[in-house]
């Protein structure tokens, strides 16, 4: 994974700036059975007050699982998130919660309304479980939302609201208690092109209010408002194609964190399955012999590489697409693979 417009290098650079969020190699790793799974394997950025920064990737790049960690929702394997000069990553109890409340603000890819509340009290939920007074809540919810061009649907609950204006309160929702950061997830999501245009001019507006709004997209239509972009998958890369590879002893067939399009089956010579871990030590978590296939994980599930492959021995592998492999092999069959 990569950051484009800015290198990693050069956006984790400004550490003088405390107001801003840093992402400096993060990791994110869980198991599936005996499977070590890593969908974010070293990510680094920054984000200043006032940007606003595409995570741009396919489906299942890890665009929301690094949304998880920015709002504390999932705690990362390794690798630091410092916002406003405060630790995210290592923070626990009523720090977490009280960081969740006050800096975060997230707008969720189904808006999450409560369908019950009109507008207004969707919005003015959240100030009154923060503490502040009823008038007041009610005088900033009306105030949001009228900002926002909802001033006539104050008292309208969301099946009375179109998809657009559902998105508008759920902004409103997410900005009422002034956050830092503001996190949306897919917010084009099945929009046509010109509701994407007002979609780009509310985000332009949360980070022209000195915000941070981090969004995660696989819509190139957000690009002409980004302030960097921070790709979780390459966009052009090239595919490998089914058929026999022959392998020196000590060449890689892939690394951990690679695209993965295809399964492999050894057909001679021997390989060694490595993991790398967060610590940054590589351990063998499995050798192939001939006849052993490997690599399932990543083309099923659409997920990068979780370890890398390396012959040990002069070696041939034959590459299938998952269509193949499932033709040739008995579903049943499958076993845990990279």
């Amino acid at each position: 994974m990569n950051a484009s417009m800015k290198s990693a290098s050069e956006l984790t650079a400004h550490a003088a700036d405390h107001n801003g969020l840093y992402v400096r190699d993060l990791v994110v790793e869980y198991r599936r059975g005996a499977n070590a799974v890593r969908p974010i394997d070293g990510l680094s950025f920054h984000a200043p007050p006032g940007s606003i920064t595409l995570l741009l990737g396919p489906s299942g790049c890890g665009k929301t699982t690094v949304l998880s960690c920015l709002g504390a929702m999932l705690t990362p394997t390794a690798g630091s998130i410092t916002l406003g000069g405060t630790e995210v990553s290592g923070a626990a109890g009523k720090a977490i919660t009280d960081f969740r409340r006050k800096k975060v603000g997230v707008v969720f890819q189904a808006f999450n309304l409560l369908p019950s509340l009109t507008a207004e009290e969707n919005v003015r939920v959240v100030l009154t479980a923060a503490g502040v007074k009823r008038r007041a809540a009610r005088d900033r919810a009306t105030e949001l939302l009228t900002s926002l061009g909802l001033g006539d649907r104050l008292q309208h609950r969301p099946d009375d609201l179109s998809g657009g204006q559902q998105q508008r309160v759920a902004i409103a929702r997410a900005v009422a208690l002034d956050p830092l950061l503001v996190l949306a997830d897919e917010p084009t999501a099945h929009l046509d092109h010109g509701s994407v245009a007002g979609v780009l001019d509310l985000h332009r507006r949360l980070a022209d209010e000195g915000r941070i709004v981090v969004v995660s997209t696989h819509d190139d239509r957000m690009l002409p408002v980004a302030t960097h972009v921070v790709e979780l998958a390459p966009r052009s890369h090239a595919v490998a194609q089914p058929g026999v590879v022959q392998l020196g002893a000590g060449e890689t067939l892939f690394n951990q964190g690679d695209r993965g399009e295809l399964v492999y089956v050894v057909a001679s010579g021997a390989l060694n399955v490595i993991r790398r871990e967060p610590d940054g030590t590589s351990a063998v978590v499995r050798m192939l012999s001939p006849g052993e296939h490997f690599g399932e994980m990543a083309p099923l599930f659409s997920l990068p590489r979780s370890a890398g492959v390396v012959a040990t021995t002069p070696a041939s592998v034959e590459g299938m697409t998952v269509e193949q492999f499932r033709r040739r092999f008995d579903v049943g069959s499958l076993a845990v693979g990279r």
